[in-house]
Parts: structure tokens; C-alpha cells; sequence
């Protein structure tokens, strides 16, 4: 018992080092603040085009970009954004190739939630809101995008932890976000607790998200 507390709870260990990943702490959450609204709006575009559109050619484009990026490993990506693209005569500083890698990972799977919302909605919602003589795109956001969001609004709660813990692999092109802060510390002190503390601090982050999540998803059963 004393060696598991030595070796993943030293309370002297934490205090040591809780500074440092309190620094990677805020990089996890402004990087996190950034790419989710970005993925979650080219997750939308993408909706829309699956649900709205009615030429075959963006629809194809659309699911092919989906199932491509829903299928490919984002730190394999990632390390192609940022190492692979300087080859192509594209140099991407590390923060617009992480915003770059998210965008195209995180799209793929907004989308499919946006869609299952957008889905959801009855098609005489757009009917009733055009015959108040709202135009298309206005009816899209007044009336039916506003609906799909709070039909799928637990399960975009979910997808958006997913990607808070996803933000790990932005280590790869060296952004000090909390895990890397945290490997950096246990080579220091020669001990895992950092790596401990790191996943408690993970846990204080997102144990109000999770719980909001399922009381939204709570909600959402009782209204069926």
C-alpha cells in the first residue's frame, strides 16, 4: 500500500508539481475552447449539405469526406498536418496545424450528430417557417437549426468531452497542453504521480459536463 502511494499518490510530488500543470491545464482549455466551436460548425455545414441539399455531387462529397475522416487516426493526421504538409511547400505554424487536424476530425463526427438532429425535424417546420415569409437560410437559422441543436444537444455534450480529452495528441507538435506537462514532470521527479494528478485534474474538468450531460439526456428520455 505505502509503494502505490509513494508511487501514483505522493501528495509531496503533487504540490511539486501541480504549478506546472496547472500551466497545461489552461493551454488544454483555451486549445479546447478553439476547436470545438470550429469542428462544430464544419460539423454543421456538413449536416446541411447532407440534409439539405438536393444535387448528388456535395451530398457525395460530403459523406466521403465523413466516413474518410471518421475513419482515419487523428495523430496520424495531426503528424501529416504538421510534418507532412512543409513538403508540400505548405508551412503550417503548430497551432493552425492542430486547428487544421481538428477541424477535419472533429467535423466528421459533428456531423453525424447534427444530421441525426436535423433529421429529427419535422419537415413542415421549414413549410410553416417559409410561409411567414422567412427565406431558406433564415428559416434554417431560426427555426430548424435551433430545433436540431436541442434534439441532440446531450450527445453534442459528449462528442465535445471526447474532443477536451482528444486534445492530448496536440502534444505530438509540441503545444504543453496537461498530459505533455504532465510526462514532462514525471521525468523530472522520476515518478508517475504527475501523470495521476493530470487525470484527476482531467476529472474536475469534466465531471460537471458529464453530469450536465446526462440530466440533459434525463430530460430528453421524459419528454418522449
Amino acid at each position: 500500500m505505502d509503494a502505490l502511494l509513494q508511487n501514483f499518490f505522493n501528495l509531496p510530488i503533487y504540490g511539486q508539481v501541480f504549478p506546472y500543470l496547472l500551466q497545461g491545464l489552461w493551454t488544454t482549455v483555451w486549445l479546447s475552447a478553439l476547436v470545438i466551436p470550429l469542428g462544430a460548425a464544419g460539423g454543421l455545414g456538413l449536416a446541411l449539405v447532407l440534409n439539405q441539399s438536393t444535387r448528388r455531387a456535395p451530398r457525395w462529397a460530403a459523406v466521403a469526406f465523413i466516413d474518410f475522416f471518421r475513419a482515419f487516426p487523428p495523430l496520424v493526421l495531426l503528424v501529416f498536418v504538421y510534418f507532412g504538409l512543409p513538403f508540400l511547400g505548405w508551412e503550417i505554424p503548430k497551432l493552425g496545424a492542430v486547428l487544421l487536424g481538428f477541424l477535419l476530425n472533429n467535423a466528421a463526427y459533428y456531423a453525424e450528430v447534427f444530421r441525426a438532429g436535423l433529421e429529427a425535424v419535422p419537415s413542415g417546420q421549414m413549410e410553416a417557417a417559409r410561409s411567414t415569409g422567412l427565406t431558406r437560410m433564415q428559416a434554417l437559422r431560426h427555426v430548424v437549426v435551433p430545433q436540431a441543436v436541442k434534439n441532440v444537444l446531450p450527445d453534442l455534450v459528449s462528442n465535445s468531452i471526447e474532443v477536451v480529452k482528444l486534445t492530448t495528441i496536440a502534444s505530438v507538435v509540441g503545444l504543453p497542453e496537461l498530459l505533455r506537462a504532465a510526462r514532462d514532470a514525471q521525468s523530472l521527479v522520476y515518478n508517475p504521480s504527475p501523470v495521476v494528478l493530470a487525470a484527476l485534474m482531467y476529472l474536475v474538468l469534466l465531471w460537471p459536463l458529464t453530469r450536465w450531460m446526462a440530466r440533459l439526456e434525463h430530460h430528453r428520455l421524459r419528454r418522449r
